[in-house]
């Protein structure tokens, strides 16, 4: 990224003992409250990871401790105001405990890069001082953050066990299918299907690809932004914990957008009844992939599936070419 104002940001080597102590208090301050944060917004959904967060954020408390122990002892009460923005080679973290909705992928990784850069961080700590005792520390915390991915594993295992990651795999796939399966498999039924008889009506009505491509398109784009306008609106998602209604809304919104596209972009190609060909191939595929996936996500027995939407679908796309033979 281009800056247009002058970099005031210290570089790492210009730190003073006393400053590198102040900056690490600051930092492990700082990490203990993120993970406590992520602790307290996953603890409903993910109470055993909850309880790993807090382990950890118990254990940075203490890392905070020590570092402070000692800086009181050699350079008494008051710290230095420094923190990691104002240093020079610190990887920025977007705030992901700021944003409205939290996954638990998001705050593991965030986590993993956060022990990352504190391993590091206290290595290079560690060469730049020459007190025995500050250094001492430093390259302990050092040995403790990259053992923490380890010392997390272990906090996991007695906190969750087997049965336990079995339950949350199991609930972030029960909100995986309530946020995005469920809108995106309705957008995808309503695109592929309620698209059919006008675009197969305007083909055989018109004979014209180029025109029936531009009603498949308005057609596919129309019923994408009512669809995902519809599904946004249907509720906030608080009391049917279906989940954010932005990303549910752009999951039934692109999804039936793309229903829709699948059998009008076949009518880019010149020849009517090669287009027409493909087209007829698209549709039947795009019907047995949505009865593939309400059996995948939904537990529907395939075969009532199939009967559901590959017979309506078939229903529909018989009407389109009734109506536009006409």
């Amino acid at each position: 990224m281009f800056r247009f104002w002058p970099d005031n940001r210290r570089d790492f080597s210009t730190l003073s003992e006393r400053e590198i102590l102040s900056l690490a208090i600051a930092a492990e301050e700082e990490d203990g409250r993120i993970y406590s944060e992520y602790a307290t917004r996953l603890g409903e959904l993910y109470p055993g990871s909850a309880a790993l967060f807090e382990g950890m954020a118990a254990e940075e408390d203490e890392h905070r401790r020590r570092l402070l122990d000692l800086y009181v002892a050699r350079f008494g009460q008051r710290l230095v105001p420094i923190r990691r923005e104002h240093v020079r080679g610190f990887l920025e973290h977007k705030p992901l405990w700021l944003q409205k909705s939290l996954t638990l992928d998001q705050a593991r990784q965030q986590v993993w890069e956060m022990e990352e850069g504190a391993y590091r961080f206290y290595l290079a700590a560690a060469d730049q001082v020459s007190d025995a005792g500050i250094r001492k520390l430093l390259g302990d915390l050092a040995a403790a953050e990259k053992g923490h991915a380890r010392r997390a594993d272990q906090i996991d295992a007695e906190v969750l066990g087997p049965e336990g990651r079995e339950e949350e795999a199991a609930q972030s796939h029960r909100q995986f299918v309530l946020t995005y399966v469920q809108p995106g498999l309705a957008g995808l039924m309503d695109g592929s299907v309620s698209t059919l008889a006008p675009v197969f009506a305007a083909a055989f009505a018109t004979g014209d690809t180029h025109q029936t491509f531009l009603v498949g398109l308005a057609a596919a784009v129309g019923a994408g932004i009512s669809m995902g306008f519809t599904e946004a609106a249907s509720d906030d998602g608080k009391l049917t914990g279906r989940g954010s209604p932005l990303k549910r809304g752009l999951a039934a919104g692109i999804m039936t957008a793309i229903g829709g596209l699948g059998h009008a972009l076949p009518y880019l190609i010149p020849d009517f009844w090669l287009a027409t060909s493909v087209a007829a191939i698209v549709v039947v595929i795009e019907l047995w992939a949505i009865a593939w996936i309400q059996k995948r996500y939904m537990q529907t027995p395939f075969w009532r599936a199939v009967l559901q939407v590959v017979l309506g679908g078939g229903l529909v796309f018989a009407a389109g070419i009734l109506i536009g033979s006409f």
